[in-house]
């Protein structure tokens, strides 16, 4: 047999829909839907509603208190000045007639402790008197006071006070509450105008209040919508609070980082395409060569040697061309920067440096000095610096190299570089007309320029006393590792 199916209880909140999750949940999707301004609007406008109902109805309660203890008072002095008079004739309550209860706009009674009640003889109307009123006569003490009905149902406030001279008896005396309901109601009237008149007010300041706050939220938003329209990574402007020109400036971050990523990979493939159009030109000539060579043996073997070494050589700086670019394409910004000695990275670079200038002097005076920085990219920069002086050098030469202090400069006794020449030299892919028939890409400097820049310092190309090029690299750091500020996430 199936098993029936589990049904939720015709008058439960699961069956109608009407529980207080549920409402709740629709009321959150109901805003989610709307959009910000409305939402902080509306919201706003109900904060508002709310603070004013509770503070009218706080007010309204007030007076009302206030007026029945007024009233209680005075009708808690009139049943002890009646109380004497009806001591000594409890069954008529001491000569009582209607028309005198007129004159005062009261009503009186009195009541014993088993529960027997007098009334005027000939009032129409009389008190409907409870167990307030039953207590105050047994325990013969203090009075009570409530808002109590006559027999045809008008209003009374009821008061009772116990009757001196006559022990488990009570003196009940009630006034109509017309006049204070009456007060009361226009009192509910008026805090009720108010309250929707401050209701208003408040809904259209917080709608103001609502459009001004979030003004920078639309300009932001637009911003945004314009970049993801035209593709054009610009930093925003926008003013507003703190917060969110925090967001502003959170979100330029973001597109500055994007356009200079960007910007690199436009760079990266206009630079390939333009160096390595010239090599592998070259290289598909030597190739075509030396397989027309191998269908028709029109070489002579010199010539295949020759042709062979060629694209040996022209492979080795197409590989160091391509490992340039990549270089000048990364942003060493990602890296971890670190606490170094940077004597240590100059050392690491003169190791490679003698193995490629094995006929080359190097006079060498490091002394302590320390940085914070990449050291991947540090030693790139220096080896730059010290190949580019061992191709320089003639055969014999010196290559000085000399730390002192925050600076590390580097000169040979090669021809130097022209005057004109020296605004250009950390150029990408420049070469002077001296340089064109030598080895390399023109990618060397420029690689010391950006990491030099990364890492805050700067670089400065001149002549040195013996005749040859000097670069002088400059570096935030200190002579200590204690001296050293903290490490940040990345080199500026």
């Amino acid at each position: 047999m199936r098993a029936q199916e589990a049904r939720p209880a015709p008058g439960s909140d699961a069956a109608d829909g009407t529980g207080r999750g549920s409402v709740a949940e629709r009321l959150r999707s109901w805003l989610g839907l709307l959009p910000l301004q409305r939402r902080v609007g509306y919201l706003t406008t109900a904060a508002v509603a709310l603070a004013v109902a509770l503070s009218s109805l706080a007010g309204w309660m007030t007076v009302r208190e206030s007026l029945y203890a007024s009233l209680d008072s005075e009708l808690v002095d009139v049943a002890t000045s009646l109380s004497v008079p009806a001591a000594q004739d409890i069954t008529n309550l001491g000569g009582l007639t209607e028309r005198a209860l007129r004159a005062g706009n009261i009503s009186v009674a009195a009541i014993q402790a088993d529960g027997k009640i007098y009334y005027v003889p000939d009032e129409r109307e009389h008190l409907v008197l409870g167990p307030d009123e039953l207590a105050t006569a047994r325990l013969h003490f203090g009075h009570a006071a409530r808002s109590g009905r006559t027999t045809d149902g008008t209003r009374f406030r009821i008061v009772t006070v116990p009757i001196a001279n006559l022990p488990g008896v009570a003196l009940v005396v009630g006034r109509p509450l017309q006049a204070t309901d009456g007060v009361l109601g226009s009192l509910l009237l008026v805090v009720g105008i108010i309250g929707l008149v401050g209701i208003a007010i408040a809904a259209a300041a917080g709608t103001a209040v609502a459009r001004s706050s979030l003004r920078p939220v639309r300009q932001l938003s637009g911003a945004v919508e314009q970049i993801a329209v035209t593709k054009d990574l610009r930093p925003v402007r926008v003013s507003g609070a703190a917060d969110v020109a925090a967001l502003a400036r959170s979100f330029n971050d973001m597109v500055g980082s994007l356009a200079a990523s960007r910007e690199r990979q436009r760079r990266l493939i206009a630079d390939a395409g333009h160096e390595l159009r010239t090599p592998l030109t070259s290289l598909r000539t030597n190739i075509d060569l030396l397989l027309m060579d191998a269908r028709s043996g029109m070489l002579r073997e010199g010539d295949r040697l020759t042709i062979l070494t060629d694209v040996q050589g022209q492979l080795t700086e197409f590989a160091k061309l391509i490992g340039d670019l990549v270089q000048l394409a990364r942003d060493d910004r990602e890296a971890t920067p670190e606490p170094l000695d940077f004597r240590h990275v100059v050392t690491s670079a003169l190791e490679r440096a003698r193995r490629r200038g094995p006929g080359l002097d190097f006079d060498v005076e490091l002394d302590p000095f320390y940085v914070v920085g990449v050291p991947d990219a540090l030693e790139r920069a220096v080896t730059n610096l010290l190949d580019n002086a061992v191709k320089w050098s003639p055969p014999g030469g010196t290559v000085r190299v000399q730390l002192e202090g925050n600076r590390l400069r580097v000169a040979d006794e090669g021809p130097g570089i022209a005057e004109e020449d020296l605004p250009r030299v950390f150029d990408r892919f420049f070469r002077a007309d001296t340089a064109r028939t030598t080895p390399g890409t023109g990618l060397g400097l420029s690689i010391v320029a950006q990491v030099v820049r990364q890492h805050g310092g700067v670089i400065r190309a001149g002549r040195s006393a013996q005749g040859g090029a000097e670069f002088t690299m400059v570096l935030p750091g200190a002579r200590s590792l204690e001296a050293l500020p903290a490490p940040s996430p990345a080199p500026a």
